[in-house]
């Protein structure tokens, strides 16, 4: 091997610690919304009836649980309950077979669907307003997920109104 024909210049450290960078920063910004996430989730689930399992909203992965949980329909606890662990195996399902290649961007792209859903309705049991719920999930997608989040954080601790 010939290690003289590498030509080394400073714009390959350079990129490289931008990268480095971004990829730490994005790190934090990741783990600063996972923690206000399951914060909302959290005292929604309090504020809601489902205090027995708030604490889900801590847990990584299982957390979706506790969307799945506040946005059910039903009329006790057992059957709110019940549609939400079926919605769990649904995610589940779509998550694993989004592994699969050529099917799995089709899996992806209904997981997204599923996930968006889920949150309409959300904003829905928050706002009571159909038309309101659609233009926060359009407002959540423009500001990448920021207006979610402020929303949240506003009425997280009201029960819901629809």
């Amino acid at each position: 091997m010939n290690y003289d024909s590498y030509y080394y210049n400073d714009y390959d450290a350079f990129f490289g610690g931008l990268f480095l960078v971004i990829l730490l920063i994005s790190l934090v910004i990741g783990l600063i919304a996972y923690v206000i996430t399951a914060l909302i989730y959290f005292m929604a689930s309090k504020a809601n009836g489902f205090a027995d399992v708030a604490y889900i909203a801590w847990i990584p992965i299982i957390n979706v649980y506790s969307l799945f949980l506040l946005t059910a329909d039903g009329y006790d606890q057992e059957t709110v309950r019940a549609i939400a662990k079926r919605n769990i195996l649904i995610y589940a399902g779509l998550i694993i077979v989004s592994f699969i290649p050529f099917i799995g961007w089709i899996a992806t792209i209904g997981a997204a669907g599923f996930t968006l859903y889920f949150t309409y309705r959300l904003f829905y049991r928050w706002s009571g307003e159909t038309g309101k719920a659609v233009l926060y999930i359009i407002l959540t997608i423009l500001t990448g997920g920021l207006f979610f989040m402020i929303y949240g954080l506003m009425r997280m601790n009201r029960p819901f109104i629809a």
